[in-house]
């Protein structure tokens, strides 16, 4: 068994008691994100590594090419694949996912995949036949809290980062077959990417029954409801409920998740949804800011726009191609 880091009533009293005085145990506001630093590996495409505080998540973007579905046969695939080993945190137990792996998973879908961040249209190329598989693999390597948010920044990040091999396709009708080409034959190309997601929970804390269990206490009490975001791992175990809001810079909602048994009034979900269009500018800006620093670092002496301009009839051809296939 897990071991159990429910803290001690102690440690919950004196917590929950700062609240009531609006100070957290690392001097944060309520409204207040830990330190968010975002790098990208040095030689791969699509390795990013997120660390909030001193939560750390790792996602690594990969692609092959596939057959194409028979029910969107003008579609590829995008699949998302989460990890928490117990090096994460010893509540975790390897080769078997627990309740709480199952909804960072299940929200990080839905904010990413079902929210058509990726454009799969674009990934198809011979429709009916072949198109690309694309697969985020997310590894949570460190949980001190806000592991939902991390995940979704870092899986953002990766699929602006992350560029697919170049192809081309040898011959006609039936006889049609995909290259791929290799990074050193023609400059790789990155993903259609539509909006960029990030989530942001909201921890909600009642502050009338802050020395009750749970167990015992009346949640008809949404006027003296304390929200923080970002919750560290201490603070999580000791919220009474909690809302993730995935938004982006359009300001799209793109999902809401909530769960505990704690009455929020709807003035304070919607200031939490407008709390989350925020972040997510600030985020989104943060990610294209690392980007454009890495391609700097990369494209020394202006070496990738020389060598995209031979790809450009290559690209044209192959929307050409497309077009015929469709009609």
């Amino acid at each position: 068994m897990a071991p159990n880091l429910k803290p001690s009533a102690l440690e919950n009293a004196f917590v929950l008691k700062a609240l009531t005085e609006n100070v957290r145990l690392d001097n944060r506001s309520f409204s207040q994100m830990r330190n968010l630093d975002i790098s990208f590996s040095s030689t791969e495409y699509g390795v990013v590594d997120v660390r909030l505080g001193r939560t750390r998540v790792i996602v690594r973007i990969s692609a092959e090419v596939t057959q194409c579905r028979s029910d969107r046969p003008y579609d590829g695939l995008f699949l998302i694949s989460t990890e928490i080993s117990p090096m994460a945190a010893p509540t975790f137990e390897a080769g078997r996912k627990s309740e709480e792996e199952l909804v960072i998973s299940r929200i990080i879908e839905k904010s990413i995949r079902q929210s058509q961040a990726l454009d799969t249209e674009s990934l198809c190329i011979l429709a009916g036949e072949k198109c690309w598989l694309v697969r985020a693999d997310v590894h949570f390597l460190d949980h001190d809290g806000g592991l939902l948010d991390a995940g979704c920044m870092a899986v953002s990040a990766a699929l602006l980062h992350y560029r697919r091999p170049e192809i081309s396709i040898v011959g006609t009708g039936n006889k049609r077959e995909v290259v791929v080409h290799p990074v050193t034959e023609k400059v790789p190309v990155p993903l259609s990417v539509l909006h960029v997601p990030v989530c942001v929970t909201f921890s909600f804390f009642n502050m009338k029954l802050a020395d009750n269990d749970d167990e015992e206490m009346d949640t008809d009490a949404p006027d003296q409801t304390a929200v923080l975001v970002d919750a560290s791992l201490q603070e999580e175990l000791l919220r009474h409920g909690f809302m993730a809001v995935t938004a982006n810079t359009n300001k799209e909602i793109c999902q809401i998740y909530k769960a505990g048994q704690l009455v929020v009034e709807i003035e304070t979900l919607l200031s939490c949804t407008e709390a989350a269009v925020a972040v997510a500018e600030k985020v989104t800006k943060l990610i294209k800011r690392r980007l454009k620093e890495d391609e700097a670092t990369r494209n020394v002496d202006n070496i990738f726009e020389e060598a995209r301009a031979e790809n450009t009839r290559l690209v044209a051809d192959e929307e050409a191609i497309r077009e015929m296939d469709k009609e």
